[in-house]
């Protein structure tokens, strides 16, 4: 089977398990759950990290926040501790995000802080699950159609961005940290994702208007685009082509959940402006 092939059968296999699981609020906990826990494997393996500390926080800090969650909203109305340790995990996701932004585009070493092993691995790989889990759950209860809609636009950026880049691509987006990746790969990926804006608030989420769809489209693919670059200046440091191989034609699942991983503080930030 061509590789192009192979990535399109795996990518619908992918997306068919994803969309089959938003059927009821516990399979999409424990899907996110099990994406978390083969990411932060994966993630580690990139990075040559060791030690089952690292499972024990995202287990710690995913189960916190999620049964959490669900029990706020089954029973209280409302819980300014949780609220505010949700906005706390929010400011240090961005926080160290941005400074993951600067690495790509600074030859200076990261500060000291963001070298210690945990920093990276709980404010990037293990918050960004947390976020995924929010997001559905915004309104107060389990609302798969956010999360599917944010997801749809994500595989637009995605898909689009490679067939555009692969067909006409030809100045480079970022060649020092990702050759193949083109300035007109990222324009026709954000170009249809701002399309499919239209598309998602008016047969997969109505509650939001098209106009918050169309900024969570930049979102998606100005953010996921970077989380992209940044997985890939990770894996060019440890000199692989991909993260794992659970995926074929796409690799590891830290491969294929890049975008969403890094955008997904941004959405929740937007969500909460609304």
């Amino acid at each position: 089977m061509k590789e192009s092939s192979k990535r399109i059968v795996s990518g619908l296999i992918f997306a068919a398990i994803f969309i089959a699981s938003l059927k009821t609020h516990v399979s999409f906990t424990l899907l996110t759950f099990a994406f978390g826990l083969i990411s932060s494997y994966e993630f580690n393996k990139l990075v040559n990290q060791k030690g089952v500390g690292f499972y024990i926080i995202f287990i710690l800090i995913f189960g916190y926040f999620s049964i959490t969650e669900y029990y706020l909203n089954s029973i209280l109305d409302s819980n300014s501790f949780f609220n505010d340790l949700k906005d706390t995990l929010l400011i240090l996701s961005i926080f160290v995000s941005i400074f993951l932004v600067r690495d790509l585009f600074s030859s200076r070493d990261l500060p000291n802080f963001l070298k210690k092993k945990y920093i990276n691995f709980t404010f990037y790989i293990s918050s960004s699950f947390v976020f995924i889990y929010l997001i559905a759950n915004f309104n107060g209860f389990y609302d798969p159609s956010i999360i599917l809609g944010c997801f749809i636009l994500i595989w637009v950026n995605d898909s689009f961005a490679y067939i555009v880049g692969k067909n006409f691509g030809k100045q480079k987006l970022f060649y020092s940290v990702s050759p193949h990746k083109t300035i007109e790969g990222f324009l026709g990926g954000l170009f249809f994702c701002c399309i499919s804006a239209s598309v998602v608030s008016r047969y997969v989420n109505e509650s939001m208007d098209t106009s918050y769809w169309l900024i969570i489209a930049i979102i998606v693919s100005i953010f996921g685009t970077l989380g992209d670059l940044i997985e890939s200046k990770f894996k060019r440091e440890s000199n692989v082509k991909d993260s794992g191989n659970i995926i074929p034609g796409h690799g590891g699942m830290l491969d294929r959940l890049d975008s969403v991983i890094f955008a997904s503080p941004y959405i929740y930030l937007f969500l909460k402006f609304v």
